[in-house]
């Protein structure tokens, strides 16, 4: 199910909408990272083109972080 999530990046508010499953594993990157998610998240946006989407951009650094096997042992929700 997509949800909408609240972060702050540089100081302003932002809604991302991301389904359960992107964000279980955006929590698990910035934990095996040992940064906290919205350090990951401000990390992703600061590195995204500024033609694509925030939530765009974190379902590729998800499906990236997996296909390269650093994901591996994250629980599947």
């Amino acid at each position: 199910m997509i949800r909408k999530h609240s972060a702050t990046l540089h100081g302003h508010r932002t809604s991302i909408s991301l389904e359960d499953e992107f964000w279980a594993e955006l929590n698990a990157i910035a934990k095996a990272r040992a940064i906290s998610l919205a350090a990951l998240i401000s990390e992703i946006d600061d590195q995204r083109s500024p033609d694509s989407n925030l939530s765009s951009a974190l379902r590729l650094e998800v499906l990236t972080w997996l296909k390269s096997g650093s994901g591996a042992t994250s629980s599947q929700s």
